[in-house]
This record gives C-alpha cells, structure tokens and sequence, in this order.
C-alpha cells in the first residue's frame, strides 16, 4: 500500500512538473485598452484574444470591462488562459472570462504589474489608463504595438488584431530595416 502512494505521490509531482514547466514556456501577452468601448472595437479585442490563445499565448490584462472583456473571452472561448489583475481587492469584479483573477488593491498602480509580467504588449483604443501602460512598456522596454489606440513616437501602429498578434509573438521582426 505504501508503495502505490509513493508512486502516485511521484506521478502527481512530475505532472504538477510538466504542467509548470510548459506555461513557462507560453509567452504572456498583455492587452492594454479601456472598461469602455463601442461594438466595432469591442470585436477588434474579441479577435486579438482568440488570435493569443491561438498561439498559445496567455493573455494578461485589467480584467475588467469593455477592451479587457472582449480580449478575455476571445481567449477563453479558444481554449485559452487569462489573467486579470485587478485594481481593487474584489474578485467578483473581475470579467466573467477572467481565469485567473489576481485582486491588487492598489487602484491604477496595478497597470506597472500587467506590463512587468508580459514579454509585449498590444495597447487597443483607451484613454489615459492605456496611456500610462504604453508609458511603462517604454520605460522598462516592452515591446508595444497600437491598434486604434495611442499615435506616439516609437509605439508600433499596426491595422488589424492579426497584425497586433504577430508584433506581440514576434516584435522583433518589426525592428528590422529591410
């Protein structure tokens, strides 16, 4: 008997193992935008969390409304993992396609922790909440790309969520002189 618990405790600990092992190898894409936005946008945010998980990205964002939602349940209804770290400490607030809520308490500081844990970023629309996130993403040097969002010096402007997605798997590609 004390055998086949050894085993089973060996067999969890190397699942537990691999499950780690291959999220760490997932690349986390953050989707910058705002609790508000119209249909057309909304379905523009949509395609970018389906286009992440996709790939096999996991999504990370605010984890709230409007940009957030829409990215959130492209996501999810890929079969994809998402993140939202939350300005306050209410877990119930997150967006119904959140799986993972992380709840901060610290208000709009939250935005410096959801660009800190990506390796690029993808700012859609929003106001001076994803103004202050593009801002971050240049000050510790995250890739950032703008899809109907902020036009300014040195973040990438891209046309469509596919495009959004292909900068955030692969900024580099777009750093090239051709």
């Amino acid at each position: 008997m004390a055998e086949s618990s050894d085993k089973n405790k060996r067999n969890s600990s190397s699942s537990t193992f691999s499950v780690v092992k291959s999220v760490k190898s997932q690349k986390i894409i953050a989707v910058l935008g705002g609790r508000d936005c119209d249909s057309e946008t909304y379905q523009k945010a949509y395609k970018v969390g389906k286009e992440i998980a996709s790939r096999g990205g996991i999504l990370i964002c605010g984890g709230r409304t409007g940009i957030m939602e829409a990215a959130c349940k492209g996501a999810v209804e890929e079969g994809g993992i998402t993140i939202g770290i939350l300005p306050d400490g209410d877990v119930s607030r997150a967006n119904a396609y959140v799986k993972i809520p992380i709840p901060t308490g610290i208000g709009i500081a939250r935005n410096s922790i959801i660009v800190r844990a990506c390796s690029a970023a993808i700012a859609i629309s929003g106001k001076y909440g994803t103004l202050s996130e593009i801002a971050y993403c240049f000050q510790i040097g995250t890739p950032v790309c703008s899809l109907d969002s902020w036009k300014i010096e040195g973040i990438k402007q891209v046309s469509s969520p596919e495009e959004a997605v292909e900068f955030a798997f692969d900024p580099a590609k777009y750093n090239r002189k051709v």
